[in-house]
């Protein structure tokens, strides 16, 4: 490519930015409707979360059910359990992680990489740490999205979005945002990864950087804060906040201030809200009383969606070996190897 295609595009790519850029500066701010200090707490066996939606503070913010950021230790995890009526979207920030249901779907989450999974009319499955070499505990972020009622008795599925397929928006030095699903300064990303229209980025604004995400007016936000501090609102947030926002304007809108020590790290996600009841008791999400009682009943009588549960247990479910790495990574080379052909 010769040297004046080269400049002619990084011009047309500046230019782009800067009309996106100049668009973002005329839209209106939401507003926060409340935020909390997330404090840890114990899940699953071991493991241990910072909890924002799905608490006594936050119940619920349809279609948003549970947000964990967890931490998890070679020795602890999320051993066999149930699901139905509710989608996940697992993050993975740092380490391996394994899954396995009772589908036969098995596989492993690296860095960066995200697993959505639709439970729908049921799955049970187990999700384990990888053994790391230093002995430090994986981490990451589970988000659970209300299904609507039409689908909440879907078959199950799975799809992976590994890091590599995931864009990056650079719209100046101080702010990257990885955009797992959406649209961010121009850069779009994979849609339909789950049922529940999601937006779902993951930013990285160093000090003195400043951002505005737009989203949809009927969808519902919310903020969490792995990293740093942030000011929104005139106000300055550290460490583990969760942030929810009115549905009262175009967009979110922040900066970290230029005297902060480190860069902010958080999550910005956004769902269209769901005109629907949530009835929920653990894993178990429907619309009615009723509809969790029959979830229980059919858990139990192993039916109606929990067929493969009767006498199921997981590989994983005990602790992941070096062994039992092997041949999951095996599975994940054939499965991504089938992945490209299809492509």
């Amino acid at each position: 490519m010769s040297a004046y295609t080269t400049s002619n595009t990084n011009t047309t790519t500046n230019t782009n930015t800067t009309k996106v850029m100049n668009k973002l500066k005329m839209v209106s701010p939401r507003s926060i409707l409340k935020f909390m200090l997330c404090m840890e707490q114990g899940e699953g066996v071991g493991a241990k979360v910072r909890r924002s939606i799905g608490t006594m503070g936050m119940r619920n913010f349809t279609p948003f059910l549970m947000l964990d950021h967890f931490n998890v230790d070679p020795e602890a995890g999320f051993p066999d359990h149930p699901h139905r009526g509710q989608e996940t979207i697992t993050y993975l920030i740092k380490g391996e992680i394994a899954h396995e249901d009772f589908t036969g779907s098995t596989g492993i989450l690296y860095p960066g990489d995200l697993q959505f999974m639709t439970a729908g009319k049921g799955i049970v499955h187990a999700e384990m740490p990888c053994p790391q070499p230093d002995g430090s505990p994986v981490e990451g972020m589970q988000l659970w999205v209300d299904l609507p009622a039409e689908l909440k008795h879907s078959n199950p599925r799975y799809k992976d979005l590994r890091k590599a397929e995931i864009p990056i928006a650079k719209p100046d030095d101080k702010v990257e945002v990885k955009v797992i699903s959406g649209k961010s300064y121009g850069i779009e990303s994979v849609k339909d990864l789950a049922y529940t229209p999601i937006d779902y980025y993951h930013y990285t604004v160093q000090p003195g950087g400043k951002f505005t995400q737009q989203f949809p007016e009927d969808y519902n936000v919310f903020l969490y804060l792995m990293h740093g501090n942030l000011t929104v609102g005139g106000k300055n947030f550290p460490q583990y906040n969760a942030l929810f926002f009115k549905r009262d304007g175009e967009a979110v809108v922040g900066e970290v201030p230029a005297d902060s020590k480190e860069a902010a790290n958080f999550v910005l996600i956004g769902g269209q809200v769901l005109d629907q009841p949530i009835v929920q008791h653990g894993p178990f999400v429907e619309t009615s009383k009723e509809g969790i009682y029959q979830a229980f009943m059919d858990y139990q009588m192993g039916a109606n969606g929990f067929e493969k549960a009767r006498g199921w247990s997981s590989k994983i479910g005990h602790g992941v070996d070096a062994e039992l790495v092997r041949v999951l990574s095996h599975k994940d080379e054939a499965n991504a190897a089938n992945k490209k052909d299809e492509l």
